[in-house]
């Protein structure tokens, strides 16, 4: 697809600003989506604090609640590690459309949907499952992943394949749900703009089966959850 480039990231890795940085000067996209909804958009360029009051709860349900406090806290220190800030991917792509009046479009889900989704939807199998691997972590196999780096597609499947078996209903919510409605979104603003050329920048998690979708004949773009 000429009209269509997708770039998978990791949204700590220098490697992925410096791919974005690269790619936009060479394919000249006349829109960016980026893996963002309105509300994240704003934290990133504001650089706002995390809201961790407990009004969050009331929001999202304590579930929801606590995934955003401690995958934030999780993000934070790993980006120390490497010395970039969460979402730094996003926010290049994010000033590159900018600085250079490209159309910029937000194609995730609100975040708000999906904290409450994962309230709902995170059974208590998946969260015992989930104690018992945090348990047992120290002495089981682990994968090396470089935080400068993209991981590799092979360790990704590694991982998705992980998530999906372990947690079926975490990978329902956090990468499946989320896959359909950006491909939605995306096929939208295909079919809005059909010569124009588009960059899409998502986790590279998202980036195979994203990209199924978006390709797959009959893809029912006003399926949602």
């Amino acid at each position: 697809m000429d009209s269509l480039k997708i770039i998978g990231t990791s949204h700590i890795a220098k490697q992925s600003i410096d791919e974005i940085t690269r790619t936009f000067k060479s394919y000249d996209p006349d829109i960016v989506c980026v893996e963002l909804d309105p509300k994240r958009l704003h934290a990133l360029m504001t650089d706002a604090k995390p809201d961790y009051s407990l009004a969050g709860i009331k929001r999202y349900g304590l579930q929801g609640y606590l995934f955003a406090v401690i995958g934030g806290f999780i993000q934070k220190k790993l980006g120390n590690v490497v010395g970039t800030k969460p979402g730094s991917d996003m926010l290049t792509a994010v000033n590159l459309s900018r600085i250079n009046k490209k159309q910029l479009m937000l194609v995730d889900q609100d975040i708000e949907i999906t904290l409450k989704r994962f309230s709902k939807e995170f059974t208590f199998k998946d969260k015992m499952r989930l104690l018992w691997d945090i348990i047992k972590s120290p002495f089981g196999k682990k994968i090396k992943i470089n935080l400068n780096e993209v991981p590799k597609e092979k360790i990704i499947e590694q991982m998705i394949g992980q998530i999906r078996e372990r947690y079926p209903s975490l990978y329902g919510v956090l990468i499946q749900e989320r896959n359909v409605v950006m491909a939605k979104n995306i096929n939208k603003i295909k079919e809005k703009n059909p010569d124009k050329k588009i960059l899409v920048i998502i986790g590279a998690g998202h980036e195979k089966d994203l990209l199924k979708l978006i390709q797959l004949e009959g893809f029912k773009r006003d399926k949602v959850y």
